[in-house]
């Protein structure tokens, strides 16, 4: 028994560097050979109307309505450039974009400024590096970007 034992081991290994030489495994190729190149067929987009629902809004939630203001704006104080707090202004091939209050405003867009009981309709005119134009009526405020 011992004698088989002692055999058994024996050619076992003294067979395993031949099978060791024999299965030696082939060269791995690089990896640009084994990934084919990624081909785009469609472009995923996302636009939205004006009419739609935002989809990142809570199930159930809708906005609260927006006021309307009667259109004798003229009367009223003249806007001071401190009423508007720009924190962040990025101005970029894809477009232009500032933080004013707290809220993302682009270029053209109007936005309503409460002070006291009455609301003003003040439109972005122009984004710059370092400031804000806006427009209320014919008046051009010029919002500096103000850094902390």
């Amino acid at each position: 028994m011992m004698k088989r034992l002692a055999c058994t081991v024996l050619l076992s290994l003294s067979g395993l560097p031949m099978f060791g030489a024999m299965a030696a495994p082939a060269p791995s190729p690089s990896p640009a050979e084994v990934v084919p190149a990624l081909e785009l067929k469609n472009k995923s987009s996302f636009a939205m109307d004006e009419t739609s629902r935002n989809p990142f809004w809570p199930i159930g939630w809708k906005p609260a309505a927006k006021q309307i203001t009667n259109n004798n704006e003229s009367v009223g104080p003249e806007i001071q450039a401190s009423s508007f707090l720009v924190s962040s202004i990025t101005v970029d091939e894809g477009g232009r974009f500032a933080i004013i209050n707290g809220k993302a405003m682009s270029e053209g867009q109007v936005f309503g400024l409460q002070m006291g009981n009455q609301t003003y309709q003040i439109t972005v005119k122009a984004i710059q590096d370092g400031q804000v134009v806006l427009l209320r009526r014919d008046e051009e405020i010029v919002a500096p970007l103000r850094r902390r």
